[in-house]
């Protein structure tokens, strides 16, 4: 079936996609606006961070503190939800099964809730050893402080996963908006908590009430779904039973996903280790760099990517039908995928101090840490397409019922980025005879040629299984093209019209930034571009009617 789909012409295979990004387009949007203002948010909430805490030692508490209980929400959350509990809870759904849709549902929320309890009780009561392991470089007052953030942190971690429970429920009911859009309540609870607090209270202090801020942010972004999600199930009823052979499905995809997120937690982990070692700030500047440099693989990639598991899991028909339809949905998720990532990326590269510097300099963050992020900035950007493309693959392995081959390609990437990461921030400093603290560039620079290793492997099995898939060169070249020009018209303004504003620097780089990218593209006849021009001016004309 795999080589029989294989043999389709190019043409078929464009005029499939086109058909797929089509149905698939409004979903994608959804998802898309809801984490758009999601990440908005969080871009105000780290811009109020740096204002009130800066690059110091009470950020880096807070920052590595918080990280230690959103490990376990990414292991039991969002992501690896999305690839055991969506394909089985979506399939039976387009079975016309609904009642153990919902009995799989609840079973599910009770195991969660069961789980995690646990792990929320043992992090409580002992985080002192994880954060031995995972900041050997504090020590002190600023590791006492960590400790005592984990601990109450840490029940707000657990309300985060069953708010991601709760995501699985929406999304497969093509509930996009509103479950990416909820955690724009934990970060407005934790900007609430700094405007309040920040009058009164600074560094150490203010980052415990910091923390409770996001507790109760997490209470909000939970509370905001259990209407929705009642209503779709008829009632939330949590069950503890594994008799149902779908709950099998789901346990049995659970753990190689868990494993794989697990792994990706603990590279995660391997990079905050080798920061602690660089100099204070290293942390918090990684951080910093992270709200910038996910968001078009969060906005583009877990848009595209969310919107197509359902649809890409509920596909009926022979093996051969199965895999033509899911080939035409993921050429299409990739095409639209590289339209807003490749720009994104140049960005990073070359206006890196002007994101960062419109973000977050203001209070206590200076010109020279924004010169500090986008270090760290440029050495993220060759990653993040393989990151973003490689996210919408390991969807498409999920949809086809395989959470293995991610999990095999996730061990890779992260042995990768771990033995590299660790020789480009410690050593590769010294060799070049800069500052040790440049080192965190040297982190997202290996993390970023690890996932290319990632994403060709995902890629290349992938296609000896339903045929092939890809983006065409002669795109690729175009949008790398495309950005290229932006990006020296960008540097052309800021030499002739200098300013030391952040937001004025914004303004007049990024925006003639963007307007090249989009015109160069139309120009150059690339089809995104064209259905992003035509719907916006085509808005515009019906405003002035």
């Amino acid at each position: 079936g795999g080589a029989q789909a294989g043999a389709k012409s190019a043409a078929e295979r464009g005029a499939g996609g086109a058909q797929a990004g089509a149905k698939s387009g409004t979903h994608a949007l959804f998802v898309a606006l809801g984490i758009f203002l999601s990440r908005i948010a969080g871009l105000v909430r780290q811009r109020f961070l740096a204002h009130y805490l800066g690059i110091s030692d009470a950020a880096d508490t807070f920052n590595a503190a918080l990280r230690i209980p959103n490990f376990l929400q990414n292991l039991f959350g969002e992501g690896v939800l999305s690839a055991s509990f969506i394909p089985v809870y979506a399939r039976l759904r387009a079975e016309g099964n609904t009642a153990e849709a919902t009995r799989v549902a609840n079973v599910i929320a009770g195991l969660l809730a069961l789980v995690t309890s646990t792990l929320v009780l043992v992090g409580v009561l002992a985080p002192a050893w994880v954060l031995g392991v995972t900041v050997p470089g504090f020590e002190g007052e600023k590791l006492e402080h960590t400790i005592h953030l984990v601990r109450v942190l840490f029940p707000g971690a657990g309300l985060l996963v069953m708010s991601a429970w709760c995501l699985g429920v929406l999304n497969s009911h093509r509930k996009f908006l509103l479950s990416y859009s909820a955690p724009v309540l934990w970060n407005a609870a934790i900007i609430a908590a700094l405007l309040v607090q920040g009058r009164s209270a600074e560094g150490l202090a203010l980052a415990e009430w910091t923390a409770w801020g996001a507790v109760a942010g997490s209470a909000l972004q939970l509370g905001v779904q259990l209407p929705s999600v009642f209503r779709l199930l008829g009632g939330i009823r949590p069950r503890l039973e594994l008799a149902s052979d779908n709950v099998r499905q789901v346990v049995k995809s659970f753990v190689p996903v868990f494993i794989g997120r697990g792994v990706v937690q603990i590279s995660a982990y391997i990079d905050q280790i080798i920061a602690s070692l660089l100099p204070s700030g290293a942390i918090t500047g990684i951080t910093n760099a992270q709200v910038l440099y996910t968001l078009p693989i969060s906005l583009f990639g877990m848009s595209i990517s969310a919107a197509e598991l359902p649809e890409m899991s509920a596909q009926l028909g022979t093996e051969s039908e199965v895999a033509a339809k899911v080939r035409a949905r993921l050429d299409a998720g990739l095409r639209r995928i590289s339209f807003f990532v490749v720009p994104s990326a140049v960005a990073f590269l070359a206006l890196g101090d002007v994101l960062a510097g419109a973000l977050l300099q203001t209070g206590a963050f200076t010109r020279d840490d924004s010169v500090f992020v986008w270090t760290i900035l440029a050495g993220s950007a060759p990653g993040v397409l393989a990151s973003t493309r490689g996210r919408l693959y390991s969807s498409t392995y999920y949809a086809l019922r395989d959470t293995k081959t991610p999990l095999h390609f996730a061990i890779v990437r992260v042995l990768i980025a771990s033995s590299l990461g660790y020789v480009t921030a410690t050593r590769l400093p010294g060799m070049l005879g800069v500052d040790a603290s440049l080192g965190a560039a040297g982190i997202t620079l290996a993390s970023g040629a690890a996932g290319w290793v990632e994403y060709l492997l995902l890629r290349g099995k992938l296609n000896r299984r339903i045929g092939s898939t890809g983006v065409e060169l002669r795109y690729s070249i175009k949008l790398w093209a495309a950005a290229g020009v932006g990006a020296g018209v960008a540097w052309a303004v800021r030499y002739f019209v200098p300013t030391t504003s952040p937001l004025a620097l914004l303004a007049l780089a990024v925006v003639p930034y963007g307007v090249v990218y989009f015109g160069v593209t139309r120009a150059l006849g690339v089809p995104e571009s064209a259905a992003v021009l035509d719907r916006v001016l085509g808005r515009l004309r019906r405003r002035k009617r």
